[in-house]
């Protein structure tokens, strides 16, 4: 029988620090009302000691996975680390969540595709399970935002956006009835590339980093927001009934619906596109903000533990981000 791939456990993990919109509104002119009816975002999360990685945030996030699946440490075997804020610029962060983790030669893989960079890391961890290649991975999705943003008026529209997190999911082999990992879809377009993106600095530049680059603030990240909405509320439809249609279900048959986080707005209006009703739509972006890689794995580890899903529930999540990419996947737990 050919073996399927399935998540086996979850965990996250917020830094403690919640900084509200009022706290932004003290840094830079902005307000809770203007934040909140744009975005849907009330707080997030940021770390508070230095250093504090991406692979840090990852770390009791990844341990909680471990312990929901009745696995242990030892029984890791691969580690996928999707991340656009790792602790430093090189080796990838999932080289120092696999040392901190004791796992000394398990093999780990960091992937650069920002917002979308969990369904990605899902679907190298389900071929990979389903090959027989390895039997329990590690997919962990982890970001610090809040060292990386202006908290000036210039880069106001994008601070107020992101916050710090991490969430990890253990994917095996399903077993019993479950089909697990029933269908997944990538897609990307770099037409879109700099409409989000974070410059400086650059390797396409001799030198990669000048005090011209720094005065014009090509260090933090920028985003043509209009561009982000459009391709998002397009993109994020499309793929979700893609998906859908090669898992062999359509939106009725559909537990639990769990977006990336990037804008209340965005998510809404996908959801209504769908059709899902919003008692099965996930929404935490009022709490923590963006935190790109980590906003899925955050969501399905929450509901997991809130009883929003559990066995047989059919899951449905889709993602737009930097790149541009965007994706889909459908999960029978």
């Amino acid at each position: 029988m050919e073996k399927r791939a399935t998540i086996v456990g979850s965990g996250h993990y917020l830094p403690p620090k919640v900084v509200t919109n009022n706290d932004l509104a003290a840094m830079f002119p902005t307000s809770d009302e203007w934040i909140t009816q744009r975005t849907g975002i009330r707080e997030r999360r940021f770390i508070e000691e230095s250093p504090t990685g991406a692979s840090d945030l990852a770390l009791p996030a990844a341990k909680m996975a471990i312990e929901q699946a009745g696995r242990d440490i030892k029984d890791v075997d691969a580690i996928i680390f999707a991340t656009l804020s790792p602790d430093i610029n090189f080796p990838g962060s999932g080289c120092f969540l696999g040392h901190k983790l004791g796992l000394p030669g398990v093999p780990a893989l960091d992937i650069r595709n920002q917002c979308s960079g969990f369904i990605y890391g899902l679907s190298v961890a389900d071929a990979w399970i389903r090959s027989g290649m390895y039997r329990n991975v590690l997919v962990c999705g982890a970001e610090v935002h809040s060292t990386g943003l202006d908290f000036s008026e210039r880069g106001r529209d994008v601070a107020v956006l992101f916050g710090d997190g991490a969430g990890v999911a253990l994917v095996g082999e399903a077993t019993g009835d479950s089909k697990g990992i029933c269908a997944l879809e990538l897609h990307a377009d770099g037409s879109g590339a700099e409409d989000l993106c974070l410059l400086a600095p650059m390797s396409r530049n001799i030198p990669r980093l000048t005090q011209e680059m720094f005065d014009e603030g090509l260090h933090y990240p920028r985003m043509n927001g209009r561009q982000v909405f459009r391709w998002a509320t397009q993109k994020m439809p499309e793929v979700a009934m893609s998906v859908l249609a090669k898992a062999g279900l359509t939106i009725d048959d559909i537990d639990l619906f769990v977006p990336h986080q990037a804008n209340m707005r965005i998510n809404q209006m996908v959801a209504g596109k769908l059709g899902i009703a919003d008692e099965k739509v996930v929404h935490n972006i009022q709490r923590y903000g963006n935190t790109t890689a980590a906003t899925i794995p955050i969501g399905i580890s929450e509901s997991w533990r809130e009883g929003k899903l559990g066995p047989g529930s059919k899951v449905l999540t889709v993602a737009f981000g930097a790149g541009f990419t965007w994706a889909g996947g459908v999960i029978e737990f």
